[in-house]
């Protein structure tokens, strides 16, 4: 299959807003590919190639400087063995490899087919192919009940396997994939609500657990062997010694526990998100050490779990983890809800998540059987630019560099303003059309992908709180930044300052 076919593919889906055309589309596009296909496939679809982890990130893309190809002529094939051949640069002399295949894929690429590439490596591509829409095209396109596709794709964690069974193997074969101790599946997911009462009345009776502003973990153990994965399902367990030491040691031969973990301080408080984070990386200093916290138990000694209420999970986890269990109540009760949530918050972590005693773990999805709740934090902060989108954003300005105020010059100009993050979430139609409409009787300067704009729109942002990032002068990034509405009623000097979100890190 050609990589044109696939960026026209991908551009039909992402200009429509019906989630039954985006499926029509892609459900073509997958009974057009060969088996071998299948699985790279999924990864461009998905903004997450088969690969994993490429070494790539924007800054290289930015330097690739090639001729694009006036033709189009590269395939799937193609594509899939480029990545493997970028995948695979490591030691000495990585970054000029990594950049000399870059640069090979880049020339073989039309312009189109290039912008397709980078989005995808980046992961980027905002098509609208999320996993629960080509889920349903690969249930169209091999003609397999949906829910036997979603189940075998949640517990192989691999969409792109599962793609291929559903297309080339039998209904049974479908049917017979199934939980492995040592093959990590996809997290269970939680929706949102604003208060732990508002949860209750959603759930019923539930354990209303703490909510860590940590790193989900999902551990497998057979017998010695211990393996951790991340919640995107990358193997890190041998960054991650001291959490396989503890699961050695716990009273069970086979197990699989969901969980999370993140640094503690000298007070026993929580360290901010990105020192937790950091530990992850592959020149992490093992001086920081993790803690884990296990909130469900999917399987133990050859009894699967995870079509059991959690009720009986619970019994299970707290037998098997004890002191390692995450702290929470079973309480219909808000009062009770709410108590627990002020111990969460009070000891520093992000809130509570409220789960139904009566619900099984549903792998990948994200129901209301579990429902979070957190403070939301608003900030007044002004635009300084705004990217034109892709896809059904064609033609709009649409992603917003936002920033903060430096009333005494600490990161540059006295008076100015610090760039602090970007979002393009929260933006309805109207917003866009205003946006594309407004923003250039602001502007000072544009390139190709951008138009640059006097300080002086103000737009209140929620954010789940702000990051440590050497990528922003101010050294703090926004943490899931959506716009909640634009404030022409305050002027650029009433934003809030970069002090006020560096008093959010936590120190």
């Amino acid at each position: 299959m050609k990589l044109s076919e696939v960026v026209a593919a991908v551009g039909r889906a992402a200009a429509t807003s019906s989630r039954l055309a985006k499926i029509d589309v892609l459900a073509g596009l997958l009974r057009g590919a060969e088996p071998d296909e299948l699985a790279p496939l999924v990864g461009l679809l998905l903004a997450s190639p088969r690969q994993g982890r490429l070494g790539v990130g924007w800054r290289g893309i930015a330097a690739v400087e090639v001729a694009p190809a006036e033709a189009a002529s590269l395939t799937i094939a193609d594509v899939d063995r480029a990545l493997d051949e970028l995948a695979a640069v490591s030691g000495s002399g990585s970054s000029s490899a990594r950049s000399a295949a870059l640069e090979g894929l880049a020339a073989r690429a039309t312009a189109t087919e290039w912008d397709f590439l980078a989005r995808a490596m980046l992961g980027e591509l905002r098509t609208g192919a999320l996993a629960g829409v080509l889920l349903d095209a690969v249930a169209r396109a091999s003609d397999r009940a949906p829910a036997a596709v979603r189940r075998a794709a949640m517990l192989s964690g691999d969409l792109g396997a599962t793609a291929l069974i559903a297309l080339t193997g039998t209904a049974e074969d479908l049917e017979a994939v199934g939980l492995a101790v040592g093959r990590p599946v996809l997290p269970m997911l939680a929706a949102s609500a604003t208060t732990p009462g508002a949860a209750l009345e959603i759930t019923g009776e539930a354990s209303v657990e703490y909510k860590l502003d940590g790193a989900r973990i999902q551990v497998h153990r057979h017998g010695d062997e211990v393996r951790v994965f991340t919640r995107s399902l990358a193997d890190v367990t041998h960054r991650l010694p001291e959490i396989v030491d503890i699961v050695r040691a716990l009273p069970a031969h086979d197990l699989i526990l969901d969980g999370e973990t993140l640094a503690l301080d000298e007070d026993g408080g929580p360290r901010p998100f990105q020192e937790t984070m950091s530990r992850f990386g592959a020149d992490a200093s093992r001086e920081l050490a993790l803690r884990p916290w296990f909130f469900d138990l999917l399987h133990v000694d050859g009894r699967d779990l995870i079509d059991e209420p959690l009720a009986a999970r619970l019994v299970e986890l707290e037998r098997v983890v004890g002191g390692w269990r995450m702290p929470g109540v079973v309480t219909a009760d808000p009062e009770a809800a709410e108590r627990v949530s002020r111990e969460a918050l009070a000891a520093g972590h992000e809130g509570v998540v409220v789960k139904a005693i009566g619900s099984a773990y549903a792998a990948g999805r994200r129901g209301k059987s579990w429902v979070k709740v957190k403070p939301v934090l608003t900030y007044d902060l002004v635009v300084l630019g705004a990217e034109w989108g892709s896809g059904r954003r064609r033609g709009l300005l649409s992603n917003l560099h936002l920033g903060a105020r430096d009333p005494e010059g600490e990161f540059g100009e006295p008076g100015g303003f610090v760039m602090v993050g970007k979002t393009f979430k929260g933006l309805t139609d109207e917003l866009l059309r205003w946006q594309t409409e407004t923003f250039p009787g602001y502007e000072t300067r544009r390139t190709a992908s951008a138009v640059f704009m006097r300080p002086e729109i103000v737009v209140e942002i929620a954010i789940d709180g702000v990051q440590r990032s050497p990528r922003y002068p101010g050294g703090v990034a926004l943490r899931f930044a959506r716009v909640k509405h634009y404030r022409p009623d305050k002027p650029a000097a009433e934003a809030d300052t970069i002090q006020t979100l560096r008093g959010l890190l936590r120190e």
